[in-house]
């Protein structure tokens, strides 16, 4: 058995195809229409707290009987650090200031790690969807342990080969490799040891390395790239800018307009949006916010909450400079068009390639 019939079986899709689970962006919808076209529709849970990730998993399974990815994050739980978010929140109010508003007095925690959630671990042994992804590091082993008694496949979202090694002993079912092309937060285990290795290097590593199936993310966009993926050693492909601009996701139209611009040609890493490194379309995001003279940033997630402020005390005045429009350097090649139409084309290309 090949590698490739390996993932169609393990995940029960018929082709190699999984929608990322783009927090903000993957819907009910979009996880649903991918999932029925025979592809791995996901929806990202990382944002939302144990009763909305039951409400979104039991609405997904609603709109299709086929398997879906629910993703959640692992990060190091944040440390609230008063004396360094005023700082920060210092540092950002001219920016509040030019919108005509004062930051906030304070920050939020916004949601906390998968891993201080047993409620969250309950829901997923509760609702069991089929398939679980982890994104900024593990869970304790015994979860994974509980989640695959329970009939669920376990996803390990890794971006060097020490953090496969890491997933490979906790015995997940499969690893994404995900290239510094990705958009949006990758899966970085320890965001002061990022190595930014690229999707196509990554994968040929894994490749001799592990066993387990390999699923590359990171700035593929087409049919093509998942051929070269799989020529490498990857069994399935995850995309997800790839998506943004079906009818299904829930990005607004600038976001959509700017993925079918110019300025999809040019996207940019910052951790100074967040807390953690991610990838958007260069705006003042990228350009005002932090630098060499800011001071600490406070905790990912907290440093969001600041940044989430500004951008809506911009959008309320018409102005889109802040907003978070993360994207992978694959954007160019964003094509808007039902998502499983996008799937039918995909496979298509595929065969071509």
């Amino acid at each position: 058995m090949t590698q490739r019939t390996s993932i169609l079986n393990l995940l029960n899709i018929q082709h190699p195809i999984i929608q990322a689970p783009m927090v903000g962006v993957s819907t009910p919808k979009l996880a649903a229409e991918v999932s029925n076209a025979g592809a791995l529709g996901s929806i990202g849970l990382g944002g939302s707290t144990p009763e909305q990730a039951r409400e979104l998993i039991q609405t997904t399974r609603a709109l299709t009987t086929a398997p879906f990815n629910v993703n959640l994050f692992c990060h190091q739980p944040a440390q609230a650090k008063p004396g360094v978010e005023q700082a920060w929140l210092g540092h950002m109010a001219s920016l509040f200031r030019a919108y005509k508003t004062e930051p906030p007095a304070s920050l939020s925690l916004g949601y906390v790690s998968f891993l201080e959630s047993e409620a969250m671990l309950q829901v997923l042994l509760d609702e069991r969807p089929a398939v679980v992804s982890f994104h900024f590091g593990l869970p304790p082993n015994e979860w994974i342990k509980q989640l695959q008694a329970a009939g669920i496949t376990i996803l390990a979202c890794v971006t060097t080969p020490a953090e496969a090694r890491l997933a490979q002993a906790a015995q997940v079912n499969a690893l994404i490799a995900q290239g510094m092309e990705a958009g949006g937060h990758r899966g970085v285990f320890d965001p002061a040891d990022d190595q930014l290795i690229g999707t196509f290097a990554l994968v040929s590593v894994l490749a001799e390395m592990t066993e387990l199936p390999i699923i590359a993310a990171g700035g593929i966009m087409n049919g093509s790239g998942i051929v070269a993926s799989q020529k490498l050693g990857a069994a399935a492909v995850q995309m997800g800018t790839a998506f943004v601009c079906c009818p299904e996701s829930s990005a607004n139209e600038q976001y959509r307009q700017a993925l079918q611009s110019e300025r999809s040609e040019r996207t940019a890493i910052s951790a100074d949006i967040s807390g953690r490194p991610a990838r958007g379309m260069v705006n003042r995001l990228f350009t005002d916010i932090g630098g060499a003279h800011a001071p600490t940033r406070p905790d990912y997630p907290i440093t969001y909450d600041a940044t989430k402020a500004l951008s809506a005390a911009a959008i309320s005045q018409g102005d889109y400079d802040f907003a978070v429009q993360w994207a992978g350097q694959g954007a160019p090649l964003s094509r808007a068009m039902p998502a499983a139409e996008l799937i039918a084309v995909l496979v298509q290309e595929m065969q071509t390639a």
